[in-house]
């Protein structure tokens, strides 16, 4: 046998270790990736949210529930937690923006909100 032979163990193995590598890495990657181009704009409508602690500040983890309108879904159900400063606390009957993935609408994001115009940036409207 040649010194250079190759085991079809070993090959087998490093296929599985690169598996378990893409494996691991995947959704690593997809949350760097953020919204893609072809995202869709909706509103969230906050149906539930659980109780704002009142001795705490700072971020705390808050749970949401709601459902999500736009052009390729109606009333979509979301379920969340996320970390949320308690000066911001979500409250029942509030609308969001988002932005959400025309193909699973369970991928969302709170759309990026435009800083408000300054007065020396507002029309005429005359």
């Amino acid at each position: 046998m040649s010194s250079y032979h190759v085991d079809v163990w070993e090959i087998a193995l490093v296929v599985v270790m690169l598996g378990v590598l893409a494996v691991i890495a995947a959704p690593w990657i997809m949350r760097r990736r953020g919204a893609g181009s072809d995202w869709m704009q909706g509103q969230l409508l906050v149906t539930g949210v659980s109780p704002r602690p009142d001795d705490l500040n700072g971020e705390q983890f808050v749970t949401i529930t709601g459902v999500i309108n736009g052009p390729t879904v109606n009333e979509h159900v979301i379920y969340q937690r996320m970390a949320v400063d308690v000066d911001q606390w979500p409250t029942m009957s509030q609308l969001f923006p988002v932005v959400y993935s025309p193909k699973n609408p369970d991928n969302w994001r709170f759309a990026e909100q435009q800083p408000p115009m300054r007065p020396d940036q507002w029309g005429s409207g005359i």
